[in-house]
């Protein structure tokens, strides 16, 4: 089944100039980008991307982080997306995620871990419209996908 999944590239990814390496794994594993997006993630917007964590002590250090430089968010589509992409970032303490994920890969700790990704098709609908209106999210074909 087809779904969509948000992620974001965290200032880190941003500053260490890894967007495109991320982006290329992403592409390369079959899902499609059919959303885009550079920009400053506002106090505001972070607040409410992070409100399940709102009573939580790390909450405000989440907020800081998050706003502390461009981020780069985006919508992907393909075959379980969200599981898929979860698998592909790997553990959320980057010192413990497994060789060959992303965060495995260009993480050492959990406060900088490059990537979010939405963990579930509820927590994509409350995340993405906070990046991204309907009319952004564009409905496109390669041409030669293949059918799982």
């Amino acid at each position: 089944m087809t779904e969509r999944t948000l992620v974001l590239l965290k200032p880190d990814a941003v500053k260490r100039r890894l967007i495109g390496r991320i982006i290329s794994r992403l592409e390369d594993k079959g899902l499609k980008v059919v959303a885009l997006k550079f920009m400053q993630m506002t106090h505001d917007q972070a607040e409410n991307h992070y409100s399940v964590h709102r009573s939580k002590p790390f909450f405000k250090d989440l907020v800081s982080y998050i706003t502390s430089g461009p981020i780069v968010a985006m919508v992907l589509e393909g075959p379980k997306a969200i599981e898929v992409v979860r698998l592909m970032a790997g553990s959320t303490d980057g010192s413990k995620a497994q060789p060959g994920t992303i965060r495995g890969d260009f993480s050492m700790g959990i406060e900088k871990n490059i990537i979010h990704a939405s963990d579930s098709p509820e927590a994509y609908s409350h995340e993405m419209p906070i990046f991204f209106n309907e009319s952004e999210i564009v409905e496109w074909s390669y041409g030669d996908e293949i059918i799982y």
